[in-house]
């Protein structure tokens, strides 16, 4: 599997509790804190709820 670093650069004020809850899920805590998450099915649909909150990058 392949591993992504996942940045949020959005605050989640005003986000539902759904995407809070995917943020939390992913492990991200604070805003332009760095985490890497591995790629897989579930994760890409997280991301894809919270895609306009977050940056990803892949890491090679």
């Amino acid at each position: 599997m392949t591993k992504v670093k996942v940045t949020q650069v959005i605050s989640r004020c005003g986000a539902t509790k759904r995407q809070i809850e995917n943020l939390k899920s992913l492990g991200i805590r604070k805003i332009h804190n760095p985490v890497e998450v591995e790629l897989n099915p579930v994760t890409e649909g997280m991301l894809r709820k919270v895609a306009h909150l977050v940056t990803v990058e892949e890491i090679k």
